[in-house]
């Protein structure tokens, strides 16, 4: 049960650095990223290649920083014009995004599937419980934790996280106030694709690359933001530890549910409180 609940606690982790980005996003532009998947994937095979041809670490920088080029981009093409269109408009040219970074991923890549070692320092196991347990998977939930901790740090007490918040909170006012807007929304929306980089190649030594590792993750990064609360950092946090245990356990205890159980566990969550865990009611 142990090592069940440290599997569900690595995984859960990957889940919230994921679906920070989606919560960063769609804070500020009010943009449910649909593309959002394939920023993960595309984050992970740039940085396996140059993790292979170089070394992990610069992988894992190569990855976030092209990811939040590609997002600041995103953003000044697409997600600014969006910010005011009708959610179904968003819902469709993100997915657009998606097939075209999904079909981009084919033709450099290939449709074969990769996997990658973690960094030698990181490859052993350790022994909890009596059981020997991945220091690389221990690796990924302080990397995580780390992360998380320093967005919120950002946001709290720099005066460009005060920035973020104020324009979350309302452009216009924000605007008037001498916030620079136009500013804010690459940088949040760069930030929050890079996360998606980061944790696509944080991900790649414990799962393996295939095309398809896109859109297999946005689903439950989406589960994890309605369950938390669009919106919410700390509900996402929630979410994602509670999703990580259900997955770790029902893969174990109940193999041919498994896969329903996030969704059984949102239907739940929505229907009891359709706001969400920290959702504020409209």
């Amino acid at each position: 049960m142990l090592i069940n609940a440290l599997n569900g606690l690595v995984y859960g982790s990957l889940l919230f650095v994921l679906a920070s980005g989606l919560v960063l996003i769609y804070g500020l532009r009010r943009v449910v990223n649909f593309s959002h998947g394939a920023l993960y994937m595309l984050g992970a095979y740039a940085g396996y290649s140059v993790a292979v041809s170089f070394s992990f670490p610069l992988g894992v920088v190569a990855a976030g920083l092209a990811l939040g080029a590609i997002g600041v981009l995103l953003d000044v093409v697409l997600f600014r014009q969006l910010s005011t269109r009708h959610p179904l408009v968003t819902v469709i040219a993100t997915f657009g995004v998606l097939l075209v970074i999904e079909d981009l991923v084919r033709s450099v890549w290939g449709t074969q599937n990769y996997a990658i070692d973690p960094p030698a320092l990181l490859s052993g196991v350790v022994e909890i419980g009596g059981a020997p347990f991945p220091v690389y998977r221990l690796f990924i939930v302080g990397a995580s934790a780390a992360m998380a901790a320093a967005l919120a740090a950002w946001l709290r007490y720099s005066r460009s996280g005060l920035f973020v918040r104020a324009a979350s909170q309302d452009p216009s006012v924000a605007a008037m106030c001498g916030v620079r807007t136009a500013l804010i929304g690459p940088m949040v929306v760069g930030l929050g694709a890079a996360f998606a980089g980061l944790s696509g190649i944080l991900a790649a030594p414990f799962l393996s690359l295939n095309p398809a590792m896109g859109s297999e993750v946005l689903v439950l990064s989406f589960v994890v933001s309605v369950i938390g609360g669009l919106g919410s950092f700390s509900g996402a946090f929630i979410s994602a530890m509670l999703l990580g245990q259900v997955q770790a356990f029902g893969t174990v205890h109940t193999p041919e549910l498994a896969s329903l159980l996030p969704f059984l566990l949102m239907s739940v969550v929505l229907i009891f409180r359709p706001q969400g865990i920290a959702g504020q009611k409209a």
